[in-house]
């Protein structure tokens, strides 16, 4: 599976998430591209993107993407904080489908779609 973590992840979760092909925002150069453009980049280059950015499902017609998305809920995007949620996020990588969103992590809610929102 295809991975893109978002930029406010650390690139220290790319060897907890071994068994996917895992590339971060950061090195692809694409840092500081807003969320519709970076989304735009993203189609057909990968399966999920993974973020903290718990407003992006708000912003963006996240239904419409090729890609599923999961939105971690941690305490901070210190790898000691996202450690714990690692079998988590895994799980939801499996069960994340094109264009729905899965949360992991404390603030946990039902797989959502944008358009029922």
């Amino acid at each position: 599976m295809r991975v893109l973590l978002d930029e406010n992840l650390p690139h220290d979760l790319i060897d907890a998430l071994s068994g996917h092909s895992v590339s971060t925002v950061h090195g692809l150069g694409w840092a500081g591209t807003s969320n519709g453009a970076l989304l735009k980049r993203a189609s057909g280059a990968i399966d999920v993107f993974v973020t903290m950015d718990t407003n992006l499902q708000h912003q963006q017609k996240v239904a419409v993407l090729s890609f599923g998305v999961v939105v971690i809920n941690a305490p901070s995007n210190r790898i000691q904080d996202l450690t714990p949620l690692v079998p988590e996020i895994v799980e939801a990588l499996n069960k994340v489908r094109p264009g729905t969103v899965e949360h992991v992590g404390a603030a946990r809610k039902r797989k959502d779609r944008s358009a029922d929102t």
